[in-house]
């Protein structure tokens, strides 16, 4: 049985022209329609706080994978780019997962992240529902 070690609460008040709160007061946040969907811009947005969450996890993942290894993260940079897309009547998320590592060739970033991306929360979340790249650069 699985146990849970850390739960998130965040309320979501006005949909896209609204605010996220967090129950501890750590995240207060306005949320804006970006100005490409026809909004007004100028605040966050649900792509890129999910963008940051991933970005952040996936480099967590990374960490747990190589530690074994003692590969060295150092200034490892992971970017994540969530699109919002629409075909018809139909909304829809893609991904693209960009690392970065500097300490390693190319060749190694990538058998890294494939390790990774087995293993981060949010890969595994969203595995089979959101087209996902992983890039090296």
């Amino acid at each position: 049985m699985s146990e849970k070690l850390y739960t998130a609460e965040v309320t979501a008040i006005g949909g896209r022209n609204g605010e996220v709160k967090s129950s501890d007061g750590v995240l207060n946040l306005q949320v804006r329609k970006p100005v490409s969907m026809g909004g007004k811009g100028g605040a966050t947005n649900p792509e890129q706080l999910f963008a940051a969450a991933w970005s952040s996890c996936f480099l967590g993942a990374m960490g747990a994978v190589s530690e074994k290894d003692n590969i060295d993260l150092k200034d490892t940079q992971v970017t994540a780019r969530t699109s919002f897309n629409t075909e018809g009547n139909s909304s829809f998320l893609s991904a693209e997962i960009e690392v970065h590592v500097p300490s390693l060739t190319k060749e190694q970033t990538q058998a890294l992240i494939e390790k990774a991306h087995r293993v981060c929360p949010y890969s595994k979340a969203v595995r089979g529902n959101i087209e996902t790249v992983l890039k090296v650069v």
